[in-house]
């Protein structure tokens, strides 16, 4: 079940750069950061700085599947500029006949409509956690 706040607008950022991401789009899906945003993996301790490198990790990400697609369990927009999302992604790797399902979150930090930082988690309560201090922190 999706969960959203009475305030769309980045939710609905939010699942615009999603939609762009399930097409392989990541012209339209790089429209949404910052030239100098942060992604932050932040189970494999490592994060890619600016527009450049996001489209690097994302080209290597997407290039490994034959099969892709992200779908939406929790998307809320906690306010001061700060979204949750619960997410699955459901994929088959190049070369395999398997699937493999992967549930993370992301933290998405946001200014003035465009994305300058986004941190993904494997545990979904970590990273709800990690959003509520940010959003306290950025009032």
């Amino acid at each position: 079940m999706s969960h959203e706040s009475t305030t769309p607008a980045l939710v609905n950022l939010q699942r615009s750069l999603l939609e762009a991401l399930n097409r392989h789009d990541l012209d339209a899906m790089l429209s949404f950061f910052a030239p100098n945003a942060v992604w932050e993996v932040v189970a494999l301790g490592t994060s890619f700085e600016g527009v450049t490198a996001i489209r690097a990790f994302s080209e290597e990400w997407l290039g490994s599947y034959e099969e892709f697609e992200v779908d939406l369990e929790e998307l809320l927009d906690l306010g001061n500029g700060v979204t949750f999302g619960a997410l699955v992604q459901k994929a088959r790797p190049a070369g395999s006949v398997g699937h493999v399902r992967y549930r993370f979150a992301q933290v998405v930090t946001w200014v003035d409509g465009v994305i300058v930082r986004i941190a993904g988690y494997n545990d979904i309560d970590q990273a709800r956690a990690a959003a509520e201090r940010l959003v306290e922190e950025r009032v």
